[in-house]
């Protein structure tokens, strides 16, 4: 028995986006700014312990700046 029919093929799913932080990049990177960080602040030990409310200040304007997300609501002011 022979079938003169076109078979439908479903296109190929593009492969998943993976964040660059899952990246052997990422993850390389993520391994040199905790070491700097931690010979950082192992430097500078002495003028963290004076100054640490600025930078709990620091650290709460900086939070909110990246981690706000902005004012532009999305969903309309719902």
């Amino acid at each position: 028995m022979q079938h003169d029919h076109e078979h439908y093929h479903r296109p190929e799913e593009p492969e998943p986006k993976v964040s660059f932080w899952k990246t052997a990049g990422g993850i390389t990177l993520i391994f040199f700014l905790v070491v700097g960080g931690y010979f950082l602040v192992r430097e500078h030990s002495a003028h963290i312990g004076r100054n640490w409310i600025w930078l709990v200040l620091l650290a709460c304007i900086v939070m909110h700046i990246f981690m706000h997300g902005g004012h532009n609501n999305k969903d309309g002011g719902k």
